[in-house]
């Protein structure tokens, strides 16, 4: 698995994989407690356990699955959780747009390996990483391994316990979710400067929850603040 880098090539070594687990332990334990509640919920819903399984182990997208959760009713209406899942996880294409210069000298087996575990915190964390002068790749690979086996370990534990706890809300559970992406936020925050993408953002994506139906904020906030991050950084 190892590449070695020249001095302006991405790596893609051991070091650097066992560097993205380490560092993404502590995020992973806090995906492992809203993992757990969607496997509540999942076990309270209409899904059978096999399937809340395959949808944790192939979607791998919280946000996206605890929508679905909504929609999962018989007959099962796949026009509508198919348009509004791709709606909530297109902002994937913006987070591969953004690591799209880290991978592009790697091998596409490589690439698109790795790119099945890009998640939310993952990208996040190697975002930092990359900031901070980290060069090996394989990081965002062992961060996404780590998030992965948090997130569907949680799925299992979370049905097979979902019987047992007929309201998370009741124990501060559904909490976990915003917690980690406000320890996510402070982690990559990089000075005053941020304030202006992630505040239009922020700001975009509540206006168009009122007035945009489904999921579609999130698309919106996210290329808002994208376009106020390219505009404060060409003209600030």
């Amino acid at each position: 698995m190892e590449a070695h880098a020249g001095p302006d090539e991405t790596e893609f070594s051991h070091e650097g994989l066992v560097a993205g687990v380490r560092e993404s332990v502590p995020i992973a334990l806090g995906v492992f407690t809203y993992g757990v509640v969607f496997g509540v919920l999942a076990r309270q819903s209409s899904l059978g356990v096999a399937e809340a399984v395959l949808m944790s182990a192939s979607v791998f997208a919280a946000s996206a699955q605890f929508v679905v959760l909504d929609l999962w009713e018989s007959p099962l209406p796949v026009i509508a959780i198919v348009a509004t899942t791709v709606a909530v996880n297109l902002r994937h294409l913006l987070m591969g747009a953004s690591i799209q210069p880290w991978l592009e000298r790697l091998a596409p087996r490589t690439t698109y390996g790795t790119l099945y575990f890009l998640n939310d915190e993952s990208w996040g964390l190697t975002m930092r990483a990359r900031s901070n002068g980290e060069r090996d790749a394989a990081f965002l690979l062992g961060s996404g391994l780590v998030v992965f086996a948090a997130w569907v370990g949680a799925t299992v534990l979370g049905v097979a316990v979902g019987g047992l706890i007929e309201n998370p809300a009741r124990y501060g559970l559904d909490m976990a979710f915003v917690a980690v992406y406000i320890a996510l936020l402070v982690g990559v925050w990089d000075g005053r400067g941020d304030a202006v993408p992630v505040g239009t953002a922020a700001v975009v994506a509540v206006a168009a929850s009122v007035v945009v139906p489904g999921s579609w904020y999130i698309l919106v906030g996210g290329l808002a603040g994208s376009l106020a991050g390219v505009a404060r950084d060409e003209y600030v």
